[in-house]
C-alpha cells in the first residue's frame, strides 16, 4: 500500500490534475520536469488510460521520458513535433507577473527550449512556490565545461553591478564530480536572496561566454494552477496578473517563434 501523500504533494498533485484538464485529444505536449510535473505526468497517463485520449509529448529530461513511457504518454523529439499545442511544467518561483525560477532539476535549458516552441505554457506549483519577488530560490545557470571556472568568475564580476541582496556562485555537485545535465553542461547556482531587475539579470547573464542560458523564465508562463494542501486550486491568467505591468507591451501579439510549425 503507497505511503499517504504530505500536505505539500496533496497540493502539487492537485495542480498536476488539475492542469491536465486543459489537454485535448490530438495536441502536442511539452511535459516538464520535477516532483510536480511527475504528478503530472502520471495523471496524463490516466487520462491516456481511462479515456483513449491521443497526444504527442516532447519531454524535457531523459527521467521525465522514462516516466512518460512507463505510464503510456507517447514520446517524441521536439525536431519531429517541430510545434507544441502546450507545455506543462513546474516552478521553483513564481512572481505576482508569472514570472518564474526554474532549474533546482537541472533542466532548465531544455524546459526553456521546449516552453518557448509552444503556444502556451501552463506552471503547476503549490502555493509555497509563489513569492512576491524573485531570488530567495538560487538561480541556476547552465554553463559549458570548457573553461567553467573562468565563466563563473565572470558571472561573480557581473554580480556586483546588478540588484541583488547577496553575490554567492556555487558549482552544482553530484557527489565527489560536478553535476552533468543531459546536454553534458554543468550548473552554478546563483544564492542572490532578491533579485531587484529579473530581466537585465537575464539578459546580461546571457551575454557571457560560456554561458548556456539561465533559470529566469520571463513573459513565458501564460497560465498558473497553483494547488493547496486541501485539495483546492487556483488558476492565474497571465492576462490578469500582468495587467498594467510596464511590460504589457509583450504580450499584445502572439508567440514570435509560432511560424516555426509551418
Amino acid at each position: 500500500m503507497p505511503a499517504p501523500l504530505s500536505p505539500g504533494d496533496i497540493a502539487k498533485q492537485a495542480a498536476a490534475r488539475h492542469a491536465t484538464g486543459f489537454v485535448e485529444n490530438g495536441m502536442k505536449l511539452g511535459l516538464g520536469t520535477g516532483s510536480t510535473a511527475a504528478f503530472m505526468v502520471q495523471a496524463l497517463g490516466a487520462r491516456i488510460r481511462a479515456e483513449g485520449l491521443q497526444v504527442t509529448a516532447v519531454a524535457t529530461s531523459t527521467r521525465t521520458a522514462e516516466l512518460a513511457r512507463k505510464v503510456g504518454v507517447p514520446v517524441v523529439s521536439l525536431d519531429e513535433a517541430k510545434w507544441l499545442d502546450l507545455t506543462i511544467d513546474g516552478a521553483d518561483e513564481v512572481d505576482p507577473h508569472l514570472h518564474l525560477i526554474k532549474g533546482g532539476g537541472a533542466a532548465l535549458l531544455q524546459e526553456k527550449i521546449v516552453a518557448t516552441a509552444s503556444d502556451r505554457m501552463i506552471v503547476i506549483a503549490d502555493a509555497a512556490k509563489q513569492v512576491s519577488q524573485l531570488g530567495a530560490f538560487p538561480l541556476p545557470v547552465e554553463i559549458v565545461p570548457f573553461g567553467w571556472q573562468t565563466t563563473k568568475a565572470l558571472i561573480e564580476e557581473l554580480l556586483v553591478d546588478m540588484e541583488v541582496l547577496n553575490r554567492d556562485c556555487t558549482l552544482r555537485m553530484a557527489g565527489d564530480a560536478p553535476l552533468l545535465t543531459d546536454e553534458r553542461n554543468y550548473i552554478v547556482d546563483l544564492d542572490l536572496h532578491w533579485i531587484g531587475n529579473p530581466r537585465q539579470m537575464a539578459l546580461a547573464l546571457n551575454q557571457i561566454p560560456g554561458v548556456v542560458e539561465n533559470g529566469l523564465f520571463l513573459d513565458i508562463c501564460d497560465t498558473l494552477v497553483i494547488g493547496h494542501a486541501d485539495g483546492r486550486v487556483d488558476v492565474i491568467h497571465a492576462e490578469v496578473s500582468r495587467a498594467g505591468a510596464d511590460e504589457a507591451q509583450f504580450f499584445a501579439t502572439p508567440n514570435i517563434f509560432a511560424d516555426l510549425e509551418d
